[in-house]
């Protein structure tokens, strides 16, 4: 679990689906795995910390799945937020010690698309690459 949740630069409005427990945000992110770090990136996610884990599922995210395609290196995540208030949400996260573990550790794995970004704890600019959802059918 990368850090895919920075601050308010988040590109497009992300769509939004009201369902009997409220609204739902839907995001996709891109950064590029560094080719030498395949295996391992595998392998911390085949076990990702349970503090990490705890956090991200009382930071109101869910369904958070991340793929890689080998060709290009790229990583593409996909999650749902089902809070009321993702900024708070996402500070919590930020402020969280394991998750910034964890965040320095997948980082020297990756390669950001943001200009200028330097860490996923940094936070702005965003370490990983908002993308546009152009397409979507529940």
């Amino acid at each position: 679990m990368s850090q895919l949740w920075s601050s308010s630069k988040i590109p497009p409005p992300p769509t939004t689906t009201t369902t009997t427990t409220g609204p739902i945000r839907r995001f996709g992110q891109i950064i590029k795995l560094k080719p030498e770090h395949v295996a391992k990136y595998k392998e911390i996610h085949a076990a990702v910390w349970p503090g990490v884990l705890e956090q991200i599922k009382d930071s109101n995210i869910r369904d958070y799945s991340i793929f890689h395609d080998p060709d290009s290196g790229i990583l593409f995540a996909s999650f749902k937020y089902v809070g009321t208030d993702y900024e708070a949400d996402m500070k919590r996260m930020r402020e969280n010690p394991k998750v910034r573990e964890w965040w320095k550790l997948t980082d020297s794995l990756q390669e950001s698309f943001v200009p200028g970004a330097k860490s996923s704890e940094d936070g702005e600019p965003a370490w990983w690459k908002g993308v546009e959802e152009v397409f979507y059918t529940p």
